[in-house]
């Protein structure tokens, strides 16, 4: 897949190799597309009625998150594996290219955060169609959302911020610390330290630390024909997104400035 995006076809990549602007969109929308579907898919597992996993726990939710991020970086190393709006923001803050020969334009920006928002939509779309006889079943309020989205444990909301702009903080941290893209760190580092974020840091709000992986499924959770649904609880919506954003340019400002880098 790698070969295709990265060099099968000019309407992906130009003649110097580096990823079209459709290049760019594919890759990012078909990474957070993976991403969502495995990310929701061990929520969906672990939640749902009727579901063989149903009661796994928060180990296997984390190792789940942790091993989507894997399997994502490795289908997106064209545009970098960004995945997240977060991680786009933070290069550009940094002054980082948003991977090689791609400069972080507002224009290149974009095109990242429609792939990472169209691709999560998507992976939420075709989680639902996996467990499609699952989400017909009843459930306690709040479960059904809870496979595609966020909540705080705790309702409070100036707190749930400081906690995602906290676990948010510590993922681009390790990113611009490296002066690398996702993928340039290797699938594996990236997994390891989502999980360690999803271990540590995840309790107070289910740890979205970003915004594509919380905005993108509450939309599919609100579109969606799923039975006895409840509401997508958008007055908590913004809590995802806007605390990721703050702790990705808190991080790209303060980790150059002490590292030196």
């Amino acid at each position: 897949m790698n070969g295709l995006l990265a060099g099968g076809s000019t309407l992906l990549t130009g003649a110097d190799g580096i990823p079209t602007s459709l290049g760019l969109f594919s890759s990012e929308f078909l990474g957070t597309l993976v991403l969502i579907l495995l990310g929701a898919g061990v929520c969906a597992a672990n939640s749902l009625n009727k579901s063989h996993a149903k009661g796994a726990g928060w180990v296997a939710i984390a190792f789940g998150w942790g091993l989507a991020v894997f399997a994502a970086v490795y289908v997106s190393g064209p545009s970098g594996a960004h995945l997240n709006p977060a991680v786009t923001i933070g290069q550009w803050v940094a002054g980082n290219e948003l991977t090689k020969g791609v400069p972080a334009t507002l224009g290149n920006m974009l095109v990242y955060f429609a792939g990472q928002m169209v691709g999560a939509i998507v992976g939420a779309i075709v989680c639902w169609l996996a467990y499609k006889k699952q989400f017909d079943e009843p459930a306690d309020d709040g479960v059904k959302l809870g496979v595609f989205s966020t909540g705080p444990a705790v309702p409070s909301y100036g707190w749930n911020l400081v906690s995602e702009i906290i676990g948010t903080f510590v993922l681009i941290a390790f990113v611009v610390a490296s002066g690398q893209t996702p993928s340039g760190l290797g699938p594996l580092a990236v997994a390891l330290i989502v999980v360690s974020i999803g271990f540590s840091l995840g309790g107070p709000t289910g740890y979205a630390i970003n915004p594509a992986r919380d905005l993108g499924p509450r939309i599919a959770h609100a579109l969606l024909p799923i039975p006895n649904k409840g509401d997508s609880n958008w007055s908590y919506a913004w809590v995802p997104v806007v605390g990721p954003i703050i702790g990705a340019v808190l991080a790209a400002l303060i980790v150059p400035a002490l590292l030196a880098i």
